[in-house]
């Protein structure tokens, strides 16, 4: 079942009532406040209700300072597996909340992904910048852009990328998929499109995240990122092969967010529809939600032993 992504940009009172999500609103808004659209008031406008079921819920996102939110809710939300992400006054992503028990076995699988070995890390690792560069090629190819180098650089990466084929492909992928002219450098604080960038890794991170934390794994430590100060360095990890998914949702948004200061809550909405996007994974269509579970499911199973293979989707 494919999880719903919820977000609130405007006022609102969020409780639980009845296993549901239950939504209100303060009863005076202004004009800037009723301008605000959000998934659930598109859910509302279907069902004529106020609230969403919880379990249907996968990702919740806080976008506005004056959301108040019970724990009641959020207890039962982390009980059933939903990421909920906080957004700072910019209207960023801040803050990452996920379940500490969400699987059966986790302190088995916990035990196995801490005593992994550093060549079996190294070859996870591999795999991972093998998958993001084969993707980040087809992506090219999709845009009718030069793509054969980075098809021959995925087919170089050595057991814990010791060549660095990943800083190297980067490079060359955002020069050849944006327009010269542009002059874009790829920078968390850097200049439009990063912030449609920045907004759309957010969703994903927090969509990797709360799979790892369901297949019983710590998503604090990662096979390569290692950041002390990052609680989501197995996140950031896993991520990779899965942000030309990304990267392809932003640039069909190019020309619009040039000419805005501020992303629009219509662009968010689209950068919201990441988790159902339809990829190739196992030879197989699937929701990216879905594809990203089976992911993390193979990680578990290689810090297991019962496989060296991850399995990623195919651009």
């Amino acid at each position: 079942m494919i999880k719903k992504t919820v977000y609130f940009g405007n006022p609102a009172y969020l409780s639980k009532k009845n296993e549901q999500l239950f939504v209100q609103y303060p009863e005076k808004e202004t004009d800037a406040e009723q301008e605000v659209k959000d998934i659930n008031a598109q859910y509302k406008a279907r069902t004529n209700q106020n609230s969403v079921p919880i379990e249907d819920i996968g990702i919740v996102i806080l976008d506005n300072p004056q959301i108040t939110v019970t724990q009641s809710l959020m207890a039962t939300l982390l009980e059933n597996n939903a990421a909920i992400i906080t957004c700072d006054k910019t209207h960023h992503p801040a803050g990452l909340l996920l379940p500490l028990e969400s699987n059966q076995t986790q302190n088995e699988r916990f035990r196995a992904q801490i005593k992994a070995s550093e060549p079996l890390k190294k070859q996870l690792w591999q795999q991972t910048i093998t998958a993001k560069v084969m993707n980040q090629s087809a992506h090219l190819r999709k845009q009718n852009k030069s793509w054969q180098n980075l098809s021959k650089w995925a087919k170089t990466v050595r057991s814990g990328d010791e060549g660095n084929v990943e800083a190297r492909a980067a490079a060359y992928y955002w020069k050849t998929l944006l327009p010269e002219e542009l002059g874009f450098t790829r920078d968390r604080y850097g200049e439009p499109p990063n912030n449609l960038l920045n907004y759309g890794y957010a969703i994903l991170r927090a969509v990797v995240a709360r799979s790892l934390v369901a297949s019983g794994l710590l998503p604090t430590l990662g096979i390569h990122h290692h950041n002390k100060y990052n609680a989501f360095c197995l996140a950031d990890d896993i991520m990779e092969p899965y942000r030309p998914y990304v990267d392809e949702v932003a640039l069909s948004m190019l020309d619009i967010v040039l000419e805005l200061e501020e992303l629009t809550t219509e662009l968010k909405k689209k950068l919201l529809s990441i988790p159902t996007l339809t990829i190739m994974i196992n030879g197989q269509y699937s929701p990216l939600m879905v594809g990203v579970q089976q992911t993390t499911a193979s990680l578990a199973k290689c810090f297991e032993g019962e496989t060296r293979k991850l399995v990623y989707p195919e651009f």
